[in-house]
């Protein structure tokens, strides 16, 4: 068996690995156009940060130790420019000239290719991508070099870190997106937590704005913005998004959707012996039942393994999972996570769905350091199947995400949250840790208890109901609704004629800090015969909401 893998890094070089475990006696041949097989891709913008200090750290396995460790024949600077399945060949560019390679069982992970945008000035010399080895040591260079005003175009998850890692460096960073938030997979409502923590580490932000060109000078750059405005730049980084890297693959016959490789649930193409992994592939998404590729290594790095499987052991070699994209990132002091779908992939899947937002400390509150986890949970309305979650904190996101994350996998509904065993100790969570609480909440949404309204409709409740405010006079203070009555949801039983004048018929929609004490005021105005709804995520979230406009709409005094 004559196993040809096309490309290294995450998917290749993990079916390769997972191939000679299988197999002693497969020849197994790894093609790479780059110069590095296996790199920390993902540990690029930690160098160009200089928190990852030495650039040989970056290389995780080099052909030499490959070939030592797993027998295996590494071929790097080998560029496939064309493939005949028929004949089942390859044909390689390589520092020697066009050869042609044989095989049995060719796997393709190419990857995917940094997008460009239509603009005109890409080929600034000042301009880098984020992608390779060469493109942090070069980018690293640049700051070393003296760079001091740096632009990122992009504020993706790439884009964040590479706008994180310039600050660092000392540089005045601007980072421009053309959605209207950065990271725009995230609600919006957490999307203001992370410009707002962007802004304090010195970025300036600049969302819900194109790049019309780049205009290259003797000394600098000028970024020109769809605004009119123009930011200089000693360095540009480009991290719009990527697209596969699959043309040599289409023309060869590979069925492709919207660019990306057709696979099914064992790595294999539309051609006999083809199988293909990674970035450059079509993946069905867990929940929404939609197709799109999916860039993390996670994913690439297990359909890898499984390929080789499906290859070497095929009556055992278990389906490649639909992936359900759980990702997260760093940015300043703050911890950004999501896992499953969001808000716009579920309306666009119309599915029926209920959003839970909550703020619970990541550990006992009377514990020193205890801060807030922000979480948007949805749930789908018939039944509570958890559908997706995201969450931003200082502490305590990247494991709450990750038992989301698994209870998704696992189909779960949101109240079997509320039986998880969970560790807990006082530095460590709550004995009602947050995955609790969320089920807690979602089961009382689900079965009438709890009734929600939403941040995002203040506008069109304003005009129907009274909005009532149960936090303390202090806290009203601070900032409130206009025309919002201020009781206190420990006086609330006392004054419930007070309410009832106020609403004069009306619904009553209640709100407070973080939704607590209004879920109790609901209760109570509910079972006194009111339509009462209790505010989602309270006043905290309608403050992530409004972002820059909170303090133009709220009324303090």
């Amino acid at each position: 068996m004559k196993i040809v893998v096309v490309g290294g890094v995450a998917g290749g070089m993990s079916c390769a690995a997972r191939a000679r475990r299988l197999d002693e006696s497969a020849e197994i041949v790894v093609l790479e156009r780059g110069p590095h097989v296996s790199f920390a891709n993902c540990g690029l913008p930690y160098y160009l940060s200089g928190e990852i200090t030495d650039r040989a750290a970056l290389l995780v396995q080099t052909p030499a130790s490959l070939h030592a460790a797993l027998n295996l024949d590494v071929r790097t600077g080998h560029d496939v420019v064309a493939m005949d399945a028929i004949a089942r060949t390859v044909t390689v560019a390589t520092p020697d000239g066009i050869e042609q390679i044989s095989y049995d069982a060719l796997v393709l992970a190419p990857g995917a290719q940094a997008a460009l945008p239509p603009i005109p000035g890409l080929d600034s010399p000042r301009l880098r991508t984020l992608r390779t080895v060469e493109d942090a040591l070069s980018l690293r260079d640049k700051v070393d070099s003296g760079a001091e005003r740096a632009v990122v175009l992009g504020a993706g998850f790439i884009g964040i870190e590479a706008a994180e890692a310039l600050v660092h460096q000392g540089l005045h960073t601007t980072i421009v997106e053309f959605a209207p938030h950065v990271l725009p997979p995230l609600e919006d409502e957490l999307a203001a937590l992370v410009t707002g923590e962007l802004r304090r580490i010195g970025v300036d932000v600049r969302p819900g704005v194109a790049a019309t060109a780049i205009e290259s000078g003797a000394d600098e750059d000028a970024v020109v913005l769809a605004d009119g405005s123009r930011i200089a730049a000693d360095l540009i980084v480009l991290s719009v998004g990527v697209r596969p890297d699959t043309a040599v693959f289409e023309a060869a016959g590979v069925a492709c959707e919207r660019g990306a490789m057709i696979v099914d649930e064992h790595g294999r193409t539309s051609l006999l012996g083809v199988y293909a992994v990674g970035d450059a592939t079509v993946s069905t998404d867990a929940v929404t039942g939609t197709r799109h590729p999916v860039a993390l290594a996670g994913p690439a790095n297990r359909a890898g393994r499984l390929v080789a499987d499906a290859i070497l052991r095929p009556e055992t070699a278990r389906p490649i999972p639909q992936p359900i994209g759980t990702a997260i990132v760093r940015v300043g002091d703050q911890t950004v996570a999501l896992t499953g779908a969001n808000r716009a992939s579920l309306q666009a899947a119309d599915i029926d769905f209920r959003t839970l937002h909550l703020h619970p400390g990541q550990h006992a509150g009377y514990f020193p350091g205890a801060s807030q986890i922000h979480f948007v949970v949805h749930v789908r309305a018939a039944d509570g199947l958890l559908l997706g979650a995201q969450a931003v904190g200082l502490d305590g996101v990247d494991k709450r995400i990750d038992v989301l994350a698994t209870a998704i996998r696992a189909g779960w509904a949101v109240d079997d949250l509320i039986d998880l065993d969970l560790a807990y100790a006082p530095p460590y969570g709550s004995a009602k840790d947050p995955v609790n609480m969320i089920g807690m909440l979602g089961e009382n949404v689900l079965n009438g208890t709890l009734r929600l309204w939403y941040a995002h409709d203040l506008d069109v409740v304003q005009e129907d109901a009274l909005v009532l405010d149960v936090r303390t006079p202090v806290e009203y203070a601070s900032g409130h609704v206009p025309g919002a009555p201020n009781i206190p949801h420990t006086e609330l039983r006392a004054r419930l004629d007070e309410v009832r004048a106020a609403a004069a018929g009306r619904p009553v929609r209640v709100m407070c800090q973080s939704g607590v004490r209004s879920a109790i005021a609901h209760r109570v105005l509910a079972q006194a015969g009111l339509d009462s709804a209790s505010m989602s995520g309270g006043m905290l979230t309608l403050r992530e909401v409004l972002g820059d406009r909170a303090d133009d709409v709220l009324i303090t005094h």
